[in-house]
């Protein structure tokens, strides 16, 4: 295949997420030719102690509606009410009120039946509380989150008159291990492009690498991030971002991609 085919061709891309949420993404990637460098910053376990969240799951019928802020809310919400029994009686239903942060974690529910009425236009939590002002005041929300969760998106949807009970539907750690010698590559910049799909994976990447040198990395090589409230993480650690996704979905990296390295590319699509 020529160049167009494989606009990605020989270019090393390294991806930080965790190893279970790469596979979509390295074979996309893959396809359009690139070299992909899996260097995880982080992995995602469910929580150490599940009282609340079960308390929570057993109680879903007091709940107006649900924001899920990621696919990882998605898939551990769910199986955890597949370990406890908890028929999920959402799909079809307009009952209760069901909102994405974005396209993927939308696609994750719909493929579970589960009809979505809201996703954020934005793709950030803070986005999807603002957009959701008037249709939350006086509602009761249930917000499954991670462990490391900050506070600005229960204060925004509190902020909007909303009752919120965040829950921790999942935690996020960091690697087992780290590949010294794929990090030793990256380090002398020996590669085309670093992605980064998550705040968590950003802040393990640069205390590994050093935080007196991110910043000088990210000069040398372009910095992806999956959408704003990643990208600010990087600028915050003092790092440059070039290439920023449209799309918070591996079609959105992988179109950034093609992108920046001069090809045109699909429009990003939205369900």
């Amino acid at each position: 295949m020529g160049s167009i085919e494989k606009p990605l061709a020989g270019k090393r891309i390294v991806v930080t997420r965790a190893p279970e949420q790469s596979r979509d993404l390295v074979r996309t990637l893959e396809r359009l030719g690139a070299k992909v460098v899996l260097l995880p910053m982080v992995s995602v376990q469910p929580p150490v102690d599940c009282t609340d969240l079960d308390r929570q799951l057993h109680q879903l019928d007091s709940f107006d509606a649900i924001l899920f802020l990621s696919t990882n809310a998605v898939r551990y919400l769910f199986d955890r009410c597949a370990q406890l029994g908890i028929e999920w009686e959402l799909p079809a239903s307009d009952r209760r009120f069901i909102a994405a942060v974005g396209p993927a974690t939308a696609r994750a529910l719909e493929e579970r039946g589960v009809k979505v009425h809201y996703v954020a236009e934005k793709g950030t939590g803070e986005a999807l509380a603002r957009e959701l002002s008037r249709s939350l005041a006086g509602r009761r929300v249930l917000l499954p989150r991670s462990d490391r969760g900050d506070e600005r998106v229960r204060n925004e949807l509190r902020a909007t008159g909303a009752e919120v009970t965040e829950v921790v539907a999942y935690r996020t750690t960091g690697p087992v291990t780290v590949d010294r010698h794929l990090l030793a590559r990256t380090r002398r910049a020996a590669v085309d492009a670093i992605a980064f799909a998550s705040p968590s994976a950003v802040h393990t990447f640069v205390r590994v690498i050093g935080e007196a040198d991110f910043p000088a990395l990210s000069a040398r090589v372009p910095l992806l991030a999956i959408g704003p409230t990643t990208a600010a993480a990087i600028r915050r650690a003092g790092g440059q971002v070039q290439i920023e996704a449209e799309e918070s979905s591996v079609a959105g990296i992988a179109n950034a991609l093609v992108r920046h390295f001069g090809y045109r590319s699909a429009p990003a699509r939205r369900p």
